[in-house]
């Protein structure tokens, strides 16, 4: 697999991020249960789905939830549903970096999204990029567009790989032998 594809896997999170304890703070036990239940039944898409409803439950709006329930459904091709998911993550990273909750209106200014050690604004950034990448997979060219370009804008040194993406986007109805 070249590293042009792994950028773009399922971009909301990576492993270091989902095992932070930042993020895992505060999962309830049962929470925990779901979610590894989930994944350990992950072949059987009802009853893995049903163990992250149930850990949802246990655990509304926790991250290490609603990152589970994305990865779900982007791995099952649930396109839509990820989305959503991606859309409530986004709001949830603003709220948290203390950020406007409008993606659109956020500026390089509003927080740190340098420090790679910082997970809440590298959350953002992840969710801002699968979010980006959601819409580009769903034919919404122009708000993925937007989305990558906010994402350039507040990591100008690339680190999450908007650029790949932006690439895709720019290089998308155009044959090989265009360039």
């Amino acid at each position: 697999m070249t590293a042009a594809v792994r950028s773009m896997e399922a971009p909301l999170a990576d492993d270091a991020l989902i095992a932070s304890v930042l993020l895992g703070q505060g999962l309830p036990a049962a929470a925990e249960h779901h979610l590894r239940m989930a994944s350990l039944s992950y072949h059987n898409a009802d009853l893995a789905e049903q163990h992250l409803r149930d850990a949802e439950a246990h655990a509304p709006g926790h991250a290490a939830v609603l990152i589970g329930l994305y990865r779900f459904y982007f791995y099952k091709g649930r396109l839509d549903e990820a989305l959503e998911v991606a859309r409530v993550c986004l709001a949830k990273a603003a709220r948290e970096n203390g950020l406007a909750s409008d993606w659109r209106e956020v500026t390089r200014n509003d927080t740190d999204f340098s420090g790679w050690d910082a997970v809440l604004p590298r959350f953002y950034l992840f969710t801002l990029k699968g979010y980006a990448y959601l819409n580009m997979r769903l034919g919404n060219e122009g708000e993925a567009r937007l989305a990558v370009e906010k994402l350039l804008d507040l990591d100008p040194a690339n680190r999450l790989g908007g650029r790949v993406l932006l690439d895709v986007l720019e290089r998308k109805g155009r044959d090989d032998d265009d360039d």
